[in-house]
């Protein structure tokens, strides 16, 4: 069974928690999550302008485990599709022909306005915030996605966090009506909030 295929630009992978929660839903098999060595130099650059501080050696070990862990995740071959696609910034071409190229279907971005749908909807693609995209997979999977929070909690240990911890980092990065929902289900399901790893 092919699992649903999702592009994830570079502005999502930057906040730590939210990297964290979409590759966790990735290895859990909830879909299969895609990039590009393009997108993750893009993440390495965003993460040293807003996190200057961070050693440039914990940055490269971040994506070599995101490599590892997803070692079919790097999209290549993209690069010949480029001449034929437009898109008002050039800048977000690669993310649409790596995301053709790859038969994905959806882009995970924070800036949708770059993709518009007429730019798209000729490849069978679809483009979904990062809120849009993470409801989608509780409203498909509420189970497993309460769970991979419930791991997420459990496993992180730098700092300790409980799973409302967790929601409250991803309602800080505009992931607000998926954490509501997520709360929402926690509660009806009785489900507890483990305190203590990453895949990050």
């Amino acid at each position: 069974m092919t699992r649903f295929r999702a592009v994830l630009d570079a502005c999502v992978l930057v906040p730590a928690s939210q990297t964290d929660t979409l590759l966790r839903l990735g290895a859990a098999g909830l879909y299969h999550p895609l990039w590009t060595s393009l997108i993750l130099r893009e993440v390495d650059m965003a993460l040293e302008r807003v996190h200057p501080r961070l050693a440039a050696d914990r940055r490269s070990r971040r994506f070599q485990s995101m490599n590892q862990a997803f070692p079919n995740a790097s999209v290549s071959g993209w690069e010949r599709l480029l001449p034929g696609l437009a898109l008002p910034d050039e800048g977000d071409l690669h993310v649409l022909a790596a995301a053709i190229e790859a038969g994905a279907d959806v882009i995970v971005t924070s800036n949708i306005r770059d993709f518009p749908a007429q730019a798209l909807e000729h490849h069978d693609i679809s483009v979904l915030t990062p809120d849009a995209f993470l409801v989608s997979q509780l409203e498909q999977e509420p189970a497993r996605v309460l769970d991979v929070l419930n791991r997420q909690a459990a496993e992180t240990s730098a700092p300790p966090l409980s799973v409302e911890a967790i929601l409250n980092r991803l309602e800080r990065c505009g992931n607000r009506r998926f954490a509501a929902m997520a709360r929402e289900h926690l509660s009806r399901s009785g489900h507890s909030a483990p305190r203590p790893g990453s895949l990050l």
